[in-house]
């Protein structure tokens, strides 16, 4: 069943930037989102690539991993809030919850709209509680909440 607007216009597919170095990871996020729906998904495995992608593909939602190599998550946040990004961002990591939260933070001191942080591997529950409010947005115009991670 597809989704429509109040005036019964069919919604645009939200847009999905994934990021992240590792192949599984980006298939296994892939897999989850087409399972949750219809997505515009797009997946990048360098940041330096994903960052001049930004302006072009537009994703209303980037789902960064924060260990990435030569740019990490954290750098190529900064450049993402530098460069304007408007989109929403799910951060991801195997690290500690302390340095998710701590990068959660910069990123928002930076302007980023973060709608949490969460620890490798997500779980198809949290990418739902990140993904559904965004798609309410679209759908009716109502202001996503945040989902602070795990």
């Amino acid at each position: 069943m597809s989704q429509t607007t109040r005036t019964g216009q069919p919604c645009p597919r939200l847009r999905v930037m994934l990021l992240d170095d590792d192949p599984f990871m980006l298939d296994m996020l892939h897999a989850m989102f087409d399972e949750l729906g219809s997505f515009d998904v797009q997946r990048e495995s360098d940041a330096r690539r994903a960052l001049r992608a930004l302006p072009v593909e537009a994703p209303d939602l980037l789902v960064c991993d924060l260990s990435l190599p030569e740019m990490d998550g954290i750098e190529f946040m900064q450049a993402a809030a530098r460069n304007g990004f408007p989109g929403a961002v799910l951060l991801l990591s195997g690290l500690d919850r302390s340095v998710r939260s701590a990068a959660e933070r910069l990123a928002m001191a930076h302007g980023l709209r973060v709608l949490g942080s969460f620890a490798k591997p997500l779980t198809l529950a949290s990418l739902r509680s990140v993904v559904e409010p965004l798609q309410a947005v679209r759908q009716f115009g109502a202001q996503p909440g945040g989902a602070h991670g795990q």
